[in-house]
């Protein structure tokens, strides 16, 4: 169904994207439907050149911040929708045509939180992470399968990710009578592949820094603490505009780390934290907490006294998740004031 759009101006458009073909659903200002196009992906540009500047809506997902950026160069105004925010919207079964009518829907909406559109300098930072995140996994599967093999031989070593360099010297030691020949073959390729995931996370670990010392916001977000050059790197690229959160409290809230509610009869009721929002991220300030409530002795500044006080009297990870709170709610106000962290001044504001 496609109405005449010279009669009928389309006032908003909702896009369902795919990997093959687009789903476009686009309203007037009274809401009734104008325009439905199913487009292919070589089609999209030319189509979209063609028409006048346009509200756009996008669901957040594989390749949404590609086309936004494409379709801002072509003047268009787009925002990024949440997924959550636009099933609320589908109507009865799901279908491309009914997904891009609901972001239409959740388009036109009133208080509706919408993301910002990331650069392709952000996504490439971010990428660096998610790859540097896999290699990780990878290593840490090939450490416990390492161990879990030499244990067999009654060879254990300490718990610690450092510590399995030991078992690899056992395994490169050819006098070492511990191990039989079929079981020594089998264990060096494990250890090729835990040297190769070795070298190639310190590669990412140097990219990353060069990443972070070239960029301002991420330098000045260094200078929380608990927040090194891999967080500082990865909420700059996360966070394309901390202006798109009102508070500190809203934007520890995206990340999950305030508590979830039940509240009803006017009783307020706090549970544990929602877990909402980026688990990179999230983790990687509890680290970062974990890490400043260990190196506290030595340290007036009010953020450790504070955290003090709290592992004082509270379970120790109880205290480092607050602790991650308090440290999203610094970083949002670092990013969104474009200063340092200044100790006492800003716990105090």
């Amino acid at each position: 169904m496609e109405k005449n759009t010279a009669q009928s101006s389309v006032a908003a458009i909702g896009i369902d994207l795919g990997k093959r073909f687009m789903q476009v659903h686009g309203v007037d200002a009274a809401g009734t439907a104008v325009l439905v196009r199913k487009l292919s992906r070589a089609q999209m540009e030319s189509f979209f050149e063609r028409l006048p500047p346009t509200q756009i809506g996008l669901e957040a997902c594989a390749s949404a911040h590609h086309w936004a950026r494409l379709l801002l160069r072509q003047g268009h105004k787009v925002r990024l929708i949440p997924p959550a925010y636009v099933k609320a919207y589908v109507r009865r079964q799901k279908t491309d045509a009914a997904d891009a009518a609901a972001v239409c829907e959740a388009l036109t909406r009133p208080a509706r939180r919408f993301l910002a559109v990331k650069s392709e300098a952000q996504q490439g930072a971010l990428m660096l992470h998610r790859v540097r995140s896999l290699l990780v996994g990878q290593r840490t599967a090939a450490i416990n399968a390492l161990r879990g093999h030499m244990a067999e031989f009654g060879i254990v070593a300490p718990q610690g990710a450092h510590q399995a360099a030991g078992l690899v010297r056992i395994v490169a030691d050819e006098s070492d009578r511990r191990l039989c020949p079929e079981a020594r073959a089998a264990l060096r390729i494990l250890c090729d592949e835990l040297a190769s995931a070795e070298a190639r996370i310190a590669a990412l670990d140097a990219r990353i820094k060069a990443v972070h010392q070239a960029d301002e916001r991420s330098r000045r977000l260094a200078t929380i603490p608990g927040i090194g050059p891999l967080s500082a790197s990865a909420l700059a690229a996360s966070v394309a505009d901390p202006a798109m959160f009102a508070s500190g409290r809203e934007f520890a809230a995206w990340l999950g780390l305030a508590p979830r509610q039940s509240s009803t009869g006017g009783k307020e009721r706090l549970g544990r934290i929602s877990k909402m929002g980026d688990r990179y991220l999230r983790s990687l300030l509890v680290v970062g907490a974990h890490a400043v409530l260990f190196h506290r002795k030595g340290h007036q500044d009010a953020l450790r006294q504070w955290a003090g006080r709290l592992a004082g009297r509270k379970p120790f990870k109880l205290a480092a998740v607050a602790l991650a709170n308090k440290l999203a709610r610094i970083a949002w106000a670092v990013m969104a004031r474009g200063e340092v962290y200044r100790g006492t001044a800003t716990i105090a504001a």
